[in-house]
């Protein structure tokens, strides 16, 4: 529901950082884009221009051209009556998200299995090697990185500048959704067991077989979004 309680000013801190060689609007949109993505900031929550300001120690105008920036991306929307939000998302958004995904990084890991050079697959099996070591140890918070910089790699295998732009393009969105999907325990395990049997058939060069798996393993996702986001909804109207 809108106007969600903001975060503490702590938590601001916590996640604001603002690196000297950056511009300190440029620092401040990336923070709060990355606050959005990987949940920080809930969806529908308010975001407070003043409130984030004060607590960066800041004048307004850097945060308030970050806000308007991110509105113009699609993650913040601004109320008629004051104030800005964190976009939701609805049913539709979801669908056409993994659909997306599903053809352009199914695609994505066909190419990387039929253009892939002797040696390249290493820091894939390394990640996959890292991802179980910290499902092992519990260290569930650490696993939507891992598994982004697994498929960052296979994809750049593609050897296709613009394939990998679109799939960037939708980055956020894809974050978002890995964070729901791996807090399940047994989609986690699932989730690297997929990558195993992708990287059988990548070693292969089986493209047929790597594109159908990769297509599945989104569209396995894209179920446990669902179930999650009717669930949360049955909730929010109780």
């Amino acid at each position: 529901m809108r106007g969600a309680a903001d975060p503490s000013e702590q938590n601001l801190k916590d996640f604001m950082t603002l690196p000297e060689r950056r511009s300190l609007g440029q620092s401040v949109y990336e923070n709060l884009k990355g606050a959005i993505i990987q949940g920080t900031l809930a969806p529908e929550s308010r975001v407070v221009e003043t409130r984030f300001a004060e607590a960066l120690g800041i004048s307004r105008t850097p945060v308030r051209e970050a806000m308007h920036k991110l509105e113009r991306e699609g993650l913040l929307w601004q109320d008629p009556k004051g104030g800005f939000y964190v976009v939701g998302l609805t049913r539709e958004d979801i669908e056409e998200a993994f659909g997306i995904r599903g053809v352009l990084e199914s695609y994505a890991a066909r190419l990387a299995t039929i253009r892939h050079k002797e040696g390249e697959l290493a820091p894939l099996e390394e990640k996959l090697s890292e991802y179980q070591i910290c499902l092992n140890e519990g260290r569930k918070d650490e696993l939507p990185g891992i598994n982004t910089e697994f498929h960052d790699l296979l994809y750049g295998l593609s050897r296709s500048p613009r394939l990998v732009k679109m799939i960037n393009d939708i980055r956020e969105q894809i974050f978002r959704f890995r964070k729901v999907i791996l807090r399940i325990e047994a989609m986690a395990r699932i989730s690297n067991e997929d990558h195993q049997l992708m990287m059988e058939g990548i070693r292969a060069r089986e493209a047929d077989r790597v594109e159908r798996l990769v297509r599945e393993h989104i569209l396995r996702g894209r179920d446990i979004v669902l179930r999650e986001f009717d669930m949360d909804s049955v909730q929010a109207k109780a």
